[in-house]
């Protein structure tokens, strides 16, 4: 998956197509992200108790009521936006020498503009 956490991409199918957000996590295994404010569902939730209320005064409660929560979107509908040419691009990987070291690069595969992502 050569999408990471804190890149910015744009959504390529489904409700929110063509819509611009951040990831805020990543799951590889199950090659799902979520992205900030994006593929939002409604989801019922009852009042709880903070965990970690202060010990000054009476117990904190987390409210209940209909909340709007980011769902995964899978990879493939997803597509990184490059930060130099601010286009959806897809994603190439170069090997790149430092210090002795080989370190796999993230390349933008947009013509004319072959710039590193990270």
């Amino acid at each position: 998956m050569r999408v990471k956490k804190g890149d910015l991409v744009q959504v390529l199918a489904g409700k929110d197509r063509g819509k611009q957000g951040r990831v805020l996590v990543a799951h590889p295994r199950d090659r799902r992200v979520v992205l900030e404010n994006l593929n939002l569902a409604k989801r019922h939730t009852k009042p709880r108790p903070m965990r970690d209320s202060t010990r000054m005064g009476g117990t904190n409660i987390i409210p209940g009521g209909i909340v709007d929560r980011p769902m995964p979107l899978d990879v493939s509908n997803v597509m990184l936006v490059c930060p130099t040419c601010k286009q959806p691009t897809r994603v190439g990987v170069r090997v790149k020498d430092l210090k002795g070291e080989s370190v796999r690069v993230r390349v933008c595969k947009r013509d004319g503009c072959g710039q590193e992502i990270d």
